[in-house]
């Protein structure tokens, strides 16, 4: 949480696999959010790939009490030679939304992808436990996907809300950020308290 004077902005980073759908994510929810609710999408990419190092996407989220809250939404690149990057956008993060890929097939570059989280934060000192997150599984609308509850089994360690998501033209990436907001409102009016 970064404060102002009468702002605060929370840093939500989505993590998960490459391919998994975190960009697309913050694509729709920029697509379906006013303008006036929202700042431009900032995308840096790698020389001449489609391979993100990272996306940033300002929200007007709500007044509490006399705080503005902003929230600051980050995707990280999910390839292995992009550990780095996703280390240091992880730094000061306040919450997270792991976006799995539902596909069969991914479910080892999944839970690689929860061990490279871990252990990332563990070099700033931070456990994942500690940290409200959301567990985001996407791509429902494909062939050969696991069950949710096989996913939950595999990937929900620390009892997070989990939401189904088809993030390109369906539900879920909207509905995933406004459940991250509402635990946020929450944190934050703890904090007020």
């Amino acid at each position: 949480m970064h404060r102002s004077v009468n702002e605060v902005a929370y840093k939500i980073v989505y993590y998960g696999p490459g391919l998994s759908g975190k960009t697309t994510n913050l694509r729709r929810i920029r697509d379906i959010i006013g303008p006036e609710h929202r700042g431009r999408l900032v995308t840096l990419c790698t020389r001449g790939e489609r391979t993100v190092f990272f996306d940033f996407l300002p929200v007007n989220f709500a007044s509490i009490g006399n705080d503005r809250v902003r929230l600051h939404l980050y995707s990280v690149p999910g390839q292995a030679y992009y550990s780095l990057s996703r280390r240091v956008i992880l730094d000061g993060v306040d919450g997270l939304v792991f976006v799995a890929d539902s596909q069969t097939e991914r479910m080892d570059a999944n839970l690689d992808s929860i061990e490279d989280l871990e252990n990332n934060l563990e070099s700033y000192g931070l456990e994942l436990s500690a940290i409200p997150t959301v567990l985001q599984f996407n791509k429902r609308d494909l062939p050969s996907i696991a069950t949710a509850e096989h996913m939950a089994m595999l990937l929900n360690r620390y009892e997070w809300p989990n939401i189904e998501s088809v993030a390109i033209g369906g539900s879920g990436p909207l509905e995933t950020l406004k459940l991250m907001s509402t635990i946020i409102a929450k944190q934050h009016s703890g904090l007020l308290s």
